[in-house]
C-alpha cells in the first residue's frame, strides 16, 4: 500500500532539515528560498516494538517493516497560486500526497534569513493555507463554468449533484474554510474525488522550535500554532528538527541514551511518524514464519479479504478463511501451540473487519 505524506511549508522554516532526520538523506538544505526545487521521496520505516518481538521469537531470515513515504516539497511562497516562487510546481506535487505536514518556524535564529523578515506562525500558516484554498476554488469555479449550463437545462441527475456539490465546496472556499472541515454525503465525497483537492486533504503541523524549548516542549510561537489548529481539530507535534537531524546519525541504543540525558522521552520523529500513520487512519497486521516476518498496512476498517489482497491477488481470490492470532496472546503465552490450546486462535470468513495487531495466516487455493 503506497501512501504519502507531504511536508510543505514556507521557505527556511526546516522542511529539508526535517526530510533529512527522517530519511537519513542528506539533500540539500541551504539557507536561501527554493533549496528544494523537485519533490524529495523517501521511503520511512513505522517503529514497532511487537515486530522486534516477533522477530526474537521466530528467528526469521527476514524481517520487513511496514513503510510509508514522506516528501518534501518546494517551499510556498505568498501568490503561489497565481504562479508565484515555484507555486505552479509546488500545488502539482501537494495534489499526489495523501496527508500534509506542515512545517512552522517557531524559534528565533537572526543567522537563518525569514522569506517574510520576522517569525510569526499564525501569518506563515495563513499565507500557505490561504494559497492552498484558492487554488482549490480555481478548480472548483473553472468546473461550475463549465457544467452549470448543462445542469440547468437538461436536468442530468449526475450533473445537478455535481454542480450542487462544488457550489458547497465555493462558498467554503470563498469562506477561507478548508474542505476537511466540510460534511459530505457518501455521494458527494465519491464524486470529489477525482478533483483531488489540497485543502480536503488531512493535515498535521510540525512546530519546529529550538534544542532548549523541544526539552520543555512548548514556548510562545507553539502555543499560537496549537490555538490555531485546534479549530480544524488538527494534531500538532514540537519539535526541534536541528536536534532529530543529528539523532538520526546515531545507533538506536545511543539514541536512547542522549534522549534520557537531555530529558526527552520519546524523539519528535517518532510522535511525528506515529500521528501521521494514525492521520491516515492506518493499521497494522503481521504475517510470521521462519522464512519472514512482515507488517503490512492496512486502512481502517479493511476486511480480511482485501487485507490477503495487499499480499497477493492471488490469495484475495482464492481466499477461504483467515487464521488469526491476536498479538497480546502471543506476547503473554510466547507460543503458537500454546495460543491454539488456549482457545485463542480464530478462524475469520472474508468479512471480517481486520484489527491493529493481528496475526494472520491466510488460506487459500486457486
Amino acid at each position: 500500500m503506497s501512501l504519502k505524506a507531504g511536508i510543505v511549508g514556507l521557505p527556511n522554516v526546516g522542511k529539508s532539515t526535517l526530510f533529512n532526520a527522517i530519511t537519513k538523506k542528506h539533500i540539500l538544505a541551504a539557507n536561501y528560498p527554493f533549496a528544494t526545487i523537485d519533490p524529495n521521496v523517501g521511503v520511512v520505516t513505522v517503529p514497532d516494538s511487537r515486530l522486534t518481538f516477533l522477530e526474537q521469537l521466530y528467528m526469521p531470515k527476514s524481517t520487513v517493516p511496514t513503510s510509508f513515504e514522506f516528501t518534501d516539497i518546494a517551499g510556498l511562497v505568498e501568490g503561489a497560486s497565481k504562479g508565484e516562487g515555484l507555486g505552479n510546481k509546488f500545488l502539482s506535487h501537494i495534489r499526489e500526497v495523501d496527508a500534509i505536514v506542515e512545517v512552522v518556524r517557531c524559534f528565533l535564529d537572526e543567522n537563518i534569513i525569514h522569506v517574510t523578515g520576522s517569525v510569526d506562525p499564525v501569518r506563515d500558516m495563513d499565507i500557505i493555507n490561504v494559497e492552498l484554498v484558492l487554488a482549490d476554488l480555481e478548480i472548483v469555479e473553472n468546473r461550475i463554468s463549465k457544467i452549470e449550463k448543462k445542469a440547468q437545462t437538461t436536468k442530468d441527475k449526475e450533473a445537478i449533484l455535481e454542480l450542487e456539490t462544488l457550489k458547497k465546496c465555493q462558498e467554503a472556499l470563498l469562506n477561507n474554510v478548508p474542505l476537511r472541515r466540510i460534511e459530505f454525503t457518501e455521494d458527494e465525497s465519491v464524486l470529489l474525488k477525482s478533483f483531488n483537492f489540497i485543502t480536503a486533504k488531512p493535515i498535521i503541523y510540525v512546530a519546529n522550535v529550538n534544542e532548549e524549548d523541544a526539552v520543555v516542549g512548548k514556548n510562545q510561537f507553539t502555543e499560537e500554532v496549537m490555538n490555531y489548529a485546534s479549530k480544524e481539530n488538527a494534531g500538532v507535534i514540537v519539535m526541534c528538527a536541528k536536534l532529530e537531524s543529528e539523532l538520526a546519525e546515531l545507533e538506536e541504543s545511543d539514541k536512547e541514551i542522549f534522549l534520557k540525558e537531555i530529558g526527552i522521552s520519546h524523539s519528535g520523529l517518532d510522535k511525528l511518524i506515529f500521528a501521521t500513520y494514525d492521520l491516515l487512519g492506518l493499521q497494522t497486521f503481521f504475517t510470521v514464519g521462519k522464512d519472514e516476518c512482515r507488517a503490512w498496512t492496512f486502512k481502517k476498517g479493511t476486511i480480511a479479504k482485501k487485507a490477503a489482497g495487499l499480499i497477493h491477488s492471488d490469495i484475495e481470490r482464492g481466499f477461504i478463511k483467515a487464521e488469526i492470532m491476536k498479538y497480546n496472546d502471543l506476547e503473554e503465552l510466547k507460543d503458537e501451540k500454546k495460543v491454539q490450546e488456549a482457545g485463542k486462535l480464530y478462524l475469520e470468513g472474508k468479512d471480517y473487519i481486520m484489527q491493529d495487531g493481528d496475526i494472520v495466516y491466510f488460506r487459500f487455493n486457486v
